[in-house]
């Protein structure tokens, strides 16, 4: 009876360090997903904002060009 219980003390022990083992994996993969997340979202902003300047430069306002050269 005592070796029955002690071999499922010693089978929760290896499941328990299993599952901790794995919470950190998981733990560390989400904390580097969010860091991912927030570089990407930084790009992003960065990006919209170079896109914003481009399209000025490109689709100035007409009434500031001079007039075209058959006028």
């Amino acid at each position: 009876m005592a070796t029955d219980v002690e071999q499922r003390l010693a089978e929760l022990e290896t499941r328990l360090a299993f599952q901790e083992h794995t919470l950190t994996e998981l733990s560390d993969a989400l904390a580097e997903t969010r860091l991912e997340s927030a570089r990407n979202a930084q790009t992003l902003v960065r990006v919209m904002d170079e896109l914003k300047q481009l399209r000025t430069l490109l689709y100035a306002d007409p009434g500031s060009e001079p007039p075209p050269p058959h006028y």
